[in-house]
């Protein structure tokens, strides 16, 4: 709950407020938007589930999870990459950031971003389904997660050329990664050479942010998946896939928030003529009765 009230703030803010239409909160409102679509796959099913005393979901349903997760996870990975050009323009090309990052540019890199995601997703789930299935029909996970349904394979030919595509996007998304450190190396190198302390105490301050929620991000990822499998067991494996699939986007609006005056100022302006509106609208229904 605390996620998707969260992530509805920051959106509402940045599409209300004009003073927030520029390049970097345009790819935060795609972030939030992002963080919301991965909370609500995974999340509403397990709780549903629990309620229920129950663990089943259909076939199409796995499928569908497994198609949506996968999409709004590595199309948040392309924006947080995008993110991070957006601050390399912004610190080493300053003079250049509304030419380099105009709307229409903006708007390009985040369909990018979805379609990248989208693209990748198509891949995962078809050949991941298309693995024939017949050791079980029980996934060890609270949502129906890749490593967890290709324990369940019965044909080796299908399950290392699914391996293989695992390691070509692990080639993909190494790429990105060294695309995000390249940017920071250029960014750290020019704010070090600013003359004022002011100036580069500023710049850090505006990196920050976007820093720790890739930090989180790739953390939590990677203690997912490049976790020794002798260390692997279903408790530590449920644990772990909680805290890549539900903290980073519970907490993304908590780093941005507390860090960013302007996003604080909007989200508070937001709520409070939210609270105002329908009040008047409680008032008016109460002189109408």
């Amino acid at each position: 709950l605390a996620a998707l009230l969260g992530n509805a703030l920051i959106s509402t803010a940045v599409a209300c407020d004009h003073r927030l239409h520029t390049p970097m909160y345009f790819f935060l409102l795609n972030l939030a938007l992002l963080d919301l679509g991965c909370i609500s796959t995974t999340l509403p099913k397990a709780m549903a589930n629990a309620l229920w005393h129950t663990r089943a979901i259909s076939y199409a349903g796995c499928a569908a999870q497994v198609f949506f997760f996968v999409f709004f996870i590595s199309a948040e990975y392309c924006i947080l990459t995008v993110m991070s050009y957006d601050r390399y323009v912004a610190i080493c090309k300053p003079l250049h950031y509304r030419t380099l990052l105009g709307s229409r540019d903006c708007a390009t890199m985040a369909a990018a971003a979805w379609g990248a995601g989208f693209l990748y997703s198509v891949l995962h789930t078809a050949s991941t389904f298309s693995i024939p299935l017949c050791q079980s029909n029980v996934v060890d996970q609270f949502f129906c997660e890749i490593p967890q349904i290709l324990k369940l394979s019965c044909s080796k030919s299908d399950y290392f050329r699914k391996i293989g595509i695992i390691y070509f996007s692990f080639c993909l998304s190494f790429g990105c990664f060294v695309f995000i450190v390249v940017s920071y190396v250029q960014i750290f190198r020019a704010v070090l050479r600013m003359p004022s302390e002011q100036g580069r105490h500023k710049a850090f301050s505006t990196c920050l942010p976007h820093l720790a929620v890739l930090s989180l991000f790739l953390s939590t990822a990677m203690l997912a998946y490049l976790k020794p499998p002798s260390i692997s067991s279903p408790s530590l494996d449920l644990l772990v896939s909680f805290l890549y699939s539900v903290v980073p986007p519970a907490v993304n609006p908590l780093i941005y928030g507390l860090r960013n005056q302007e996003l604080k100022a909007a989200v508070s302006n937001t709520y409070n003529f939210n609270i105002h509106k329908m009040h008047a609208s409680l008032t008016g229904v109460s002189r109408l009765l």
